[in-house]
């Protein structure tokens, strides 16, 4: 003989897996776009082209260690030089106006300021993401 459960007992069922799905986990708090995008702007590419931009993932690094928070700006950095080479600056300026690339890397700078500020430590359970692959020559690391 089959025990049937009360009518009751069903609605609690049915309000517990609709309250547990309702409530956020923390790994779906956890932001999925965590890329900081980098524009370099300069005038040597036709009038249709006025920037390039490029986003630089920091996904698998922890940005409340110090050897994240130089990883990143080292990737800033590079990507500044990459995108204002391809459009056409051939080295930094001295002169009063900042050139593509000290632009668009200090831009950058600030903004990844914010996101450190912020930044909380990773927890014991996270895993790094996939590694970042940038967009310039893998002999840059080593270059510049």
């Amino acid at each position: 003989m089959k025990k049937r459960l009360p009518p009751n007992a069903l609605w609690l069922i049915a309000g517990a897996a609709l309250i547990t799905i309702s409530v956020p986990s923390p790994l779906l708090a956890q932001s999925a776009e965590e890329e900081l995008v980098v524009t370099g702007q300069y005038g040597t590419m036709p009038d249709s082209v006025k920037s390039l931009s490029q986003a630089v993932s920091y996904h698998d690094l922890d940005l409340s260690t110090g050897s994240g928070r130089a990883e990143i700006r080292h990737r800033i950095k590079l990507t500044a030089r990459y995108l204002c080479e391809k459009l056409g600056e051939s080295g930094s300026s001295s002169g009063v106006v900042p050139s593509c690339e000290q632009a668009a890397t200090t831009d950058a700078m600030k903004r990844i300021g914010t996101i450190e500020e912020s930044f909380s430590p990773r927890g014991t359970t996270w895993v790094a993401g996939p590694a970042w692959a940038p967009p310039y020559p893998a002999d840059w690391a080593k270059r510049y």
